[in-house]
Formats: structure tokens, sequence, C-alpha cells
């Protein structure tokens, strides 16, 4: 179902909807995919969706694909990650425009994953965070920004990070779905930003939408079938807790010996991002009573 396979050309205009442009960024690597893709959303005066890594090649691109006499009006932030929020705040000094997200990183945690993060447990995370990003305007789940001829509703999707968001554009069947669902592989979930319980039930409430008919991620190109692919990321994560409870049923482990039994058919080169996502897995777990941390929950633990 995953589909791993996506020619693209940075700083190339793509326009995969009505009302939508696309132009990748130069960043293309094993977490990034082909690169991150930054979205156009309207004509005249425009929104701008993530605008990507602070790039001046990918800012220049960026300013390109306008027509003469656009500009941008709105910049909005799916989450905190410097391959998507960097270049926003750069972009909205210079362009005027308003800068929207959930918050800054880390918020929108649960205060499960914020107690367990009190206790001093050894999780390890942040890979990649943006820390400097500031909206000035907090997005809130449900909330609605318009401009001209288009408008966009927020989604908090937790999950891959606790401030990402999708975006809804009204009318069209599209959502702008981040790095939460993404055709060309599953997530990276990250503790304790990253919470597994959050994303498989932000999942969940994406399935249960009706509407939609086009996912925009990203990374990677557009998702044609969202629902299917949805319920596919779903039973990949159901699939990915079974073979971590059987290991376990056969013996205790470390998230390192269990990441080599379980991702044995990988490149070992991406172990160390796998082996976040058995955390993931594990923290939930606990919580349930389903695994039992010998020494408490920790990166180097025994379950």
């Amino acid at each position: 179902m995953f589909r791993t396979e996506h020619e693209v050309t940075p700083g190339e205009v793509e326009r995969p909807a009505p009302l939508v442009r696309a132009v990748t960024a130069g960043n293309a690597g094993p977490m990034t995919f082909t690169g991150t893709r930054s979205y156009i959303v309207g004509e005249g005066e425009v929104a701008l969706i993530d605008p990507g890594p602070d790039d001046p090649a990918h800012h220049a691109a960026l300013m390109a694909a306008l027509a003469p006499g656009e500009r941008i009006t709105h910049i909005l932030v799916t989450h905190t990650h410097c391959d998507h929020s960097p270049l926003a705040t750069t972009m909205a000094r210079e362009t005027g425009a308003m800068l929207y997200g959930f918050g800054p990183h880390g918020s929108g945690m649960q205060p499960r994953m914020r107690a367990l993060v009190d206790t001093g447990a050894d999780l390890g995370g942040g890979e990649g965070a943006d820390r400097r990003f500031r909206p000035e305007r907090a997005l809130e789940d449900g909330q609605t920004v318009a401009g001209r001829g288009w408008a966009l509703t927020a989604l908090h999707t937790p999950g891959h990070l606790s401030n990402h968001l999708c975006f809804v554009l009204e009318d069209t069947g599209v959502v702008f779905s981040g790095d939460h669902v993404m055709g060309w592989a599953s997530t990276l979930i990250s503790p304790p930003e990253g919470d597994l319980t959050d994303f498989m039930s932000a999942l969940r409430r994406l399935r249960a939408r009706a509407g939609d008919r086009l996912y925009l991620p990203g990374h990677g190109a557009p998702v044609t079938e969202p629902h299917r692919l949805v319920d596919h990321i779903i039973a990949h994560r159901e699939g990915r807790e079974r073979q971590i409870l059987a290991a376990l049923a056969e013996a205790a482990d470390t998230i390192t010996g269990l990441t080599a039994r379980i991702y044995a058919d990988i490149d070992p080169k991406l172990h160390p991002a796998a082996a976040r996502n058995v955390l993931a897995h594990l923290v939930d777990l606990v919580e349930r009573g389903e695994v039992a941390a010998e020494d408490g929950l920790s990166r180097t633990g025994r379950f």
C-alpha cells in the first residue's frame, strides 16, 4: 500500500489539486523521502503551508511560484520539525503574512506524557526539533483561517508531534496531512513529543471523516485513496504491536534487541529511527498494562 516511487524535481511547481500549488524542497533523505512539500493555496492573496527548511534555494522557489501581483497573506505550519517550520518565520517577516500554528514545540503534550518526563525517565527524543518557532496566532482544533476564495480548517492530530495539525481545504475534499499520514511510509513517533496513543486516536478520527478524497502530505506523492491508506497504517501499527508482544513472550529484551529482532528485514541504518517507534509502542503498552518495564520506562531499560 505504501508508494515508494515518487519522481519530483526540487523547486518545480506542481498543481496536485484545484487552488493548490506544490513546491518540493531539495532536502531529500532517509527521513524526508523526496523532500519537504510546501503548498500554496488560493490565487491572488494566498496561504502558504509548511514553508519548510531554512534553505535559500527553496525560499527563492516559493517566491518564484507566485504569479505577478500575488502575495502571501497567511502562513500555516503543520508541526515544529526543522524540515517544515524554520523558513516560516523568515517568510512571515519578509511578506508581512500572519503566522499560524498550534503552538511552540512540545505544546499539546498529554499530561500523562508530561508526568512521565517529570519522573526523569531517559526517553531521549527531540530529533529535528524547531524550538525557535512561535506562531503569531495559535490555532485550536476546529478553527478556520480564510482568505479570498479559500478556507482552511485546522485538525489537531497529535502523535508524530504533540503540536501536529492537519488542514482541511473546505468544500474540496482535500486535506493537507503533514507528517501524520504519508503515502510512502508510516510516520516516526519519538517520545516524549511523539505519542502512539494519540497517533492512533487521530488516525481513527481522520478515518471517520466521510468527505475526504485527497491527502496532500508533507513528503511524497498525493494520496488518492486516503481512507484505504489510513486503514493500512492502523493495521501496520497493530501488527507491530503484535510483533513486540510476541517477541517479549519469548524473552525479555531491550529496545535495541527488540528492534534487531523485529526489523531484521530493513537496512540497519534505519534501526535508530525504528527503535524510536519501538519505544513509542512500549510506552503505550506499559500504560495499558500489557508490558512491564523492569527498571522503569527508559530507552535503555529491559521489558
